[in-house]
């Protein structure tokens, strides 16, 4: 018992100190861009850090849409975010990240009711549920935060390219974490179960979307899209909930009470999105709303282009659908 108590006033005591530096270093977005007549999409935007990105572009006066896997969910967020804007152009739609096959629907319905695309806001994502394969032979965590993502991305391009123009390009944020420093990529044991700790997959699948927009913005270049990622810090969302991992409730209500808010940590993202100063960069790492330096393997792009290979493979994207996507 005292060992536990011992745990217990080591991660109330490293949560102070996290919750504090965090809270004395946060950034805001201060940017007052409107959004009117534009349309935004985003990824798990219906509960914490995604439902105050998605009810922010809905104060500017932004078509909105939702995505996420749970329709009760969704469109209780659709409710809220329309109560707390005013704003009535908000969408919710069904996305499930861990199915390739939800992705292409989603995207096949997306291009039939939307003309346009500004932002692409991949908020989505998951903690350590478990450590399990879909049905599609990935891992859970991966697929979710990093294939998923890709695929989603890849597939939207043609619509932001197409809406964005040289003075005001499309933008895409994609969200990663601190953890990414942790992360690591082995071809042979990604996608395979036991091969690694629940928390060091997430790093994995955080690092991959580092070097995913860092690859993307290369093959962007010259064109009206610009693709960029954000470090929310520490927030105090139900991300890890389901975790399985011991006392998950404590973790997560320590989560809550000492780290960032919703609202706090979407700040990045936001900057990363709306501000014209970000706007003048693309495949760049931002955290408390400024530029910053990624963990160095994320600089590798031997490994970049390797990712980029081996999962434009696994996500079954033909040669055909890739020239499509980066067709003028």
């Amino acid at each position: 018992m005292s060992v536990i108590l011992l745990i217990i006033e080591i991660i109330i005591i490293a949560g102070m100190v996290v919750g504090l530096y965090q809270k004395n270093t946060n950034q805001v977005c201060k940017s007052k861009k409107r959004y009117d007549g534009k349309t935004v999409l985003v990824t798990g935007g219906t509960t914490g850090m995604g439902l105050e990105i998605a009810a922010d572009f809905a104060h500017r006066g932004a078509r909105v849409i939702v995505a996420c896997p749970f329709e009760d969910e969704g469109l209780h967020g659709l409710k809220l975010i329309i109560k707390s804007s005013g704003n009535t152009n908000v969408v919710f739609k069904l996305l499930d990240l861990s199915s390739l096959e939800s992705i292409r629907k989603f995207v096949a319905d997306f291009l039939k009711t939307e003309d346009r695309l500004d932002v692409l806001m991949n908020n989505a994502g998951v903690g350590v549920p478990g450590d399990f394969l879909t049905k599609d032979g990935m891992n859970f965590i991966m697929q979710v935060n990093y294939f998923g993502t890709f695929l989603l991305t890849l597939l939207l391009l043609p619509l932001l390219k197409k809406t964005g123009t040289a003075s005001e390009p499309s933008r895409i944020v994609n969200t990663s974490s601190v953890v990414h420093k942790f992360g690591k990529v082995d071809f042979d044991k990604w996608n395979k179960t036991g091969c690694w700790s629940k928390t060091r997959i997430y790093g994995n699948s955080k690092l991959c979307l580092v070097l995913f927009t860092r690859e993307l913005a290369k093959m962007l270049k010259n064109s009206n899209v610009i693709v960029n990622i954000v470090d929310p810090g520490a927030v105090g969302t139900k991300i890890f909930n389901n975790s399985g991992v011991a006392w998950a409730s404590f973790v997560q209500f320590i989560f809550l009470i000492l780290f960032k808010h919703p609202w706090e940590g979407a700040q990045t993202a936001l900057y990363a999105a709306t501000s014209n100063r970000a706007g003048q960069y693309s495949g760049e790492y931002f955290k408390n709303c400024q530029r910053v330096r990624a963990a160095a393997l994320a600089y590798d792009n031997k490994l970049a282009t390797r990712v980029w290979e081996e999962t434009v493979r696994l996500v079954k994207l033909s040669d055909e659908e890739l020239k499509e996507c980066f067709s003028s």
